[in-house]
């Protein structure tokens, strides 16, 4: 989303103490860390879910069925709005960062395709076998949590890889360089399809987490 300077402000504080701190209540809702661009004002927001079933709950229908005034107002008038839906396909990070380091990292560089059927097999051994791990010897790339994109909205993209970055000089290393080089990523690349769409984030305050039932 991406707000109007003049009521930005009232939109940070309208998403952090009401929009997500009332999901973090329903069931399924594990967690959730806001990010914004670097590039301007546009901003995301990353939930962690046990399954995408979480948005089929009674208690979550019921929240995005009865939104309170402003809600109406913020999403009447945000710009921007994209919204995707994600099943974990692979998660892999350093051997020497422990979990929380990797969903706490500084900047989160996330990327989409749009991969036919007939190629994901291949598209995602090549990610797993041979981009990811060679990232991965970059000290500043912490990890990698790839999705399947079960529902999205506004474009159709199959797949969404969330990249954590201690730095942004991860993105000019000659780890990401060798990643970029390997034959197996030409033999992709040569595809028609294979045309990714990448925006850089930065972490926007701290991580929310489930609020315990009793």
């Amino acid at each position: 989303m991406t707000p109007a300077p003049e009521w930005e402000d009232d939109f940070n504080r309208w998403y952090d103490t009401h929009h997500i701190p009332i999901r973090m209540a329903a069931p399924g809702f594990l967690g959730a860390q806001r990010y914004r661009n670097v590039e301007g004002p546009a901003y995301l927001a990353v939930y962690d879910m046990q399954t995408p079933e979480a948005l089929k709950t009674p208690d979550y229908l019921r929240i995005k069925q009865n939104p309170s005034e402003q809600t109406n107002w913020m999403l009447a008038n945000v710009g921007d709005f994209t919204r995707y839906t994600g099943e974990l396909i692979s998660w892999q990070q350093r051997p020497d960062v422990e979990d929380d380091r990797v969903l706490d990292s500084a900047y989160l560089y996330a990327v989409f395709f749009s991969v036919p059927a007939e190629h994901e097999e291949a598209f995602n051994a090549w990610y797993v076998e041979d981009h990811v791990p060679l990232l991965l010897g970059c000290e500043h790339w912490l990890g990698c949590r790839r999705y399947r994109i079960v529902d999205g909205h506004p474009a159709a993209f199959t797949h969404m890889a969330l990249h954590h970055l201690a730095d942004l000089a991860a993105l000019q290393s000659r780890a990401r360089e060798a990643a970029r080089a390997t034959p197996w990523r030409a033999k992709l690349a040569a595809e028609p399809w294979f045309k990714g769409h990448y925006a850089v984030f930065s972490r926007h305050g701290a991580a929310f987490r489930a609020t315990p039932t009793v």
